[in-house]
């Protein structure tokens, strides 16, 4: 930090299991990657290269270089896996992971309909090789998933070796955990946590009233995700207090 202020909250030191920042690279070019590691590299965890962008990024294997060697794992979107698993191409997945030396994987299942136990037995293959993230939600606004199915998703796919479940809310903010208003849905939030440990979710929240709502409810170690390369300084901010969203919050 550039200086002091005292009596701000106790932030999570790399490499964290809490107060995770996922941030969504859905298609910058190498220098502004570049630039935005020269900023933010401190405060982002992971890079997901959104959906299936990664398909048509030109110098890919370069970009990824870029985030590796500022430390920062790198994962491709669970559209992209799925995609593949529509087409019976999951061991051509398994490949890209080996050429690209990618040590994370994301299975979701938001675009295609997938048996959960088949769901948990790709969790369980890739997790042998690569840590994995889970996403459990559908990209269907009209989908609405109760809070008990949640809370069942999510414990499986956590025994099934994944090593954060994803709450989904797509790069709009506006389907799964929330209302096409981009509300939270409060009462959804507050049952999955009855269940599953905080630090076990990445909550999706690419708006910043979503980031503050988690923030008040959680803390400043709450494990958020989606998050625009331009808001990972502002989030920052956020979570230490130092925006008016949550001035008074941690004094």
């Amino acid at each position: 930090m550039n200086y002091e202020i005292s009596r701000l909250p106790e932030r999570s030191i790399k490499p964290r299991n809490s107060g995770i920042t996922m941030a969504m690279d859905k298609g910058l070019s190498l220098r502004e990657a570049e630039d935005f590691m020269s900023v933010c590299s401190d405060h982002v965890d992971i890079v997901k290269l959104g959906w299936a962008t990664s398909f048509v990024t030109p110098k890919l294997k370069e970009k990824i270089e870029i985030y590796h060697s500022a430390g920062i794992p790198v994962y491709l979107g669970g559209t992209l896996l799925e995609a593949f698993i529509i087409r019976n191409q999951f061991e051509d997945y398994l490949r890209i992971l080996d050429k690209f030396d990618l040590k994370y994987a994301e299975v979701s299942d938001g675009s295609i309909e997938l048996e959960h136990d088949e769901k948990c037995n790709y969790i369980k293959r890739l997790s042998e090789n690569v840590t994995v993230l889970s996403e459990v939600g559908s990209k269907d606004a009209e989908k609405i998933i109760p809070p008990y199915k949640w809370i069942q998703l999510m414990n499986k796919e956590l025994e099934a070796g994944a090593w954060k479940v994803i709450g989904e809310a797509r790069e709009g903010g506006n389907v799964g955990l929330f209302r096409s208003s981009g509300e939270v849905r409060e009462g959804l939030v507050d049952e999955i946590l009855t269940q599953i440990p905080f630090e076990k979710i990445i909550w999706e929240a690419p708006q910043k009233s979503q980031q503050v709502w988690f923030i008040k409810l959680l803390g400043t170690n709450v494990n958020l995700g989606n998050i625009a390369p331009n808001e990972v300084i502002p989030l920052e901010t956020i979570r230490l207090g130092l925006r008016g969203d949550t001035f008074n919050s941690f004094l």
